[in-house]
This record gives C-alpha cells, sequence and structure tokens, in this order.
C-alpha cells in the first residue's frame, strides 16, 4: 500500500474516533469537570504513548530546539482545545458542538494561503480543495444544523469557535516538525505538554468529581486511548503526508460520524436533510483529495 494510501487510511480512522468523541465527552462531563476530564484522558493517552515510544523511538529523546514548537503545540491544540471543546460540549448538544469543526478547513487554508502571501512564496492549495472545503462545509450546516434552535448558551458556541482556532494553531505549529523528528515523539511529547497544562485548572475542579460507574470508565478509556493516543497519531501522520489543507478538510467528517452516533447511541433524531448534507460532506473531501492528473503525453507517433 502506497504511503499516500496508508495516510488515507490514518486520517479517516481518525475522523471515526474524533467523530465519537463528542459523544463520550458527553457522557464523561457529567461526572468530571471539562479540564479534569482532560487531565484523566491524557493521563490515560500518555501511558499508552510511552509504550508506543520505547518500541518506535526508545533512543529519540527531548532535544531543547524543539521546545517552543512542542510546548505550543501542545497547549493550542491539546490543554486550549480542549479547554474550549470541553466547556462547549457542557453546554450544548453533541451535534451542534460538532458544527463548530467545519470551519477548521476554510480557517486552515485561509491561514496557509496569507502565510503564503506574506513569504511571497507561491500558494500550494488547489482550487478543488477550495470548492472541497466549501462544499463540505454546507454538508456540515446540513448534517448538525437541521434541528439547530439554539438549545444552548452563546457561550458555548463561543467556546467551540475558540477550539477551532485552537486546531489551525496546533496545526502550523506541529508541521516545521517534520523534517527532524518521528511522529510517536511528537505527539509523545506533545500530550506531555498539554497533559501538563491541565493541572493548575484541574485543582480547582477536584471538589466537583463525581463518582464514575463503568459505562463512564469505559468512555475515558476510548477517550485517551483512540481519541487522544490514536486519534493525534494518525492526525499526524495524514499531516505530514497529505498536507495542512486536504487534512483539514477530513475534520468535516467528524460531524457525520457523530450525528449518526448520535442516531445510534443518543437516540438524536436523524432528519432527511442531514443523509443529504452526509453526502455533501463525503463530496467536499473526495473534491479535496483527488490527485491531480498529470497532463497527457505528447510525445510518440501521431
Amino acid at each position: 500500500m502506497s504511503e499516500r494510501r496508508l495516510a488515507l487510511a490514518a486520517i479517516i480512522s481518525c475522523t471515526l474516533f474524533w467523530g465519537f468523541s463528542f459523544i463520550s465527552i458527553k457522557i464523561a462531563v457529567a461526572v468530571f469537570p471539562p479540564m479534569s476530564l482532560g487531565l484523566i484522558r491524557f493521563a490515560v493517552s500518555l501511558v499508552f504513548l510511552y509504550f508506543i515510544k520505547l518500541r518506535l523511538a526508545p533512543d529519540e529523546k527531548l532535544r531543547p530546539r524543539d521546545l517552543p514548537l512542542l510546548l505550543g503545540a501542545g497547549f493550542s491544540g491539546v490543554t486550549l482545545y480542549f479547554f474550549c471543546e470541553n466547556n462547549g460540549v457542557a453546554m450544548v448538544t453533541a451535534s451542534e458542538a460538532s458544527i463548530a469543526i467545519g470551519a477548521v478547513p476554510v480557517l486552515t487554508m485561509t491561514a496557509e494561503w496569507l502565510g503564503a502571501k506574506l513569504a511571497r512564496q507561491p500558494a500550494s492549495i488547489r482550487g478543488s480543495q477550495w470548492l472541497g472545503a466549501l462544499v463540505s462545509i454546507a454538508g456540515v450546516w446540513l448534517v448538525a444544523g437541521v434541528s439547530l434552535a439554539l438549545s444552548g448558551s452563546i457561550a458555548g458556541y463561543m467556546f467551540m469557535a475558540g477550539a477551532a482556532l485552537c486546531w489551525v494553531a496546533y496545526s502550523f505549529l506541529t508541521r516545521p516538525l517534520f523534517s527532524r523528528c518521528s511522529r510517536i515523539y511528537i505527539v509523545y511529547w506533545q500530550s506531555v505538554f498539554g497533559f501538563i497544562g491541565f493541572v493548575p485548572f484541574s485543582v480547582f475542579e477536584f471538589s466537583r468529581w463525581g463518582r464514575p460507574g463503568l459505562a463512564v470508565v469505559l468512555h475515558i478509556a476510548f477517550l485517551g486511548i483512540g481519541c487522544s493516543a490514536l486519534g493525534y497519531w494518525f492526525y499526524v501522520r495524514g499531516l505530514e503526508t497529505l498536507g495542512m489543507g486536504v487534512t483539514a478538510v477530513f475534520i468535516n467528517l467528524i460531524p457525520v460520524v457523530t450525528v449518526i452516533g448520535g442516531f445510534f447511541i443518543l437516540g438524536d433524531r436523524l432528519a432527511p436533510l442531514q443523509w443529504l448534507g452526509a453526502g455533501l460532506v463525503i463530496s467536499g473531501v473526495y473534491l479535496a483529495t483527488r490527485e491531480r492528473r498529470p497532463p497527457p503525453s505528447t510525445s510518440g507517433t501521431k
């Protein structure tokens, strides 16, 4: 299997994990406050990642020159992202929370385009990627917006918008590390610094911790191993091979997974327009990931 196909398989697996994460967060945040939930899930994640790193990159030690990017990505993509997401999910429905994710591809490509212009370099984003992002975001609005009636608070929607911006920053801070670091090194140390960022917030929430039942424990295990450890590892693999623009468009599959999962697990209603929206999202992802065909050869006999 080619490297591109492996990267596509990784990013699709990532979106499946993260699509169901909204449901698990909604259940677990009723027992553990938002930042405490982040602390616990990344504690689980770090144990899992430690043994993977011990096997795949045992001699790759933390280097001082990597610290600014690892710290920045860990804080923006882990601590601050989950501060926004967990608080947002606590205030709105799982489907409504996922709708803010639809802005990530357009925000990412806009930031990448502006960065190229400021650096006076040619932009690497193709027209089909812009079209795919716009089609997919239209699908996201249909998928998550059919039953959208502002059932949550305005603060909840603002938290989710903040989560989207944090993820764009995470992608930009991670990209320069690929030239000198392994993927497991990047994800492990980002998770370490993100976990440390949760500690001071969690101290103030300790008195609000509940007593988790087996169901909550299983949801936290899924969040820690599937969504945090494997999810970030798979995302970084996709980001390295496919680039920021293409990888970001896949994020719009997350609301599709969320609402379908909510239909089966939480009993949420799934309207016909949501199926249409899912089709638009998938079409947008296809447009964004379609490889440019080489021009026909003019050599040979006529």
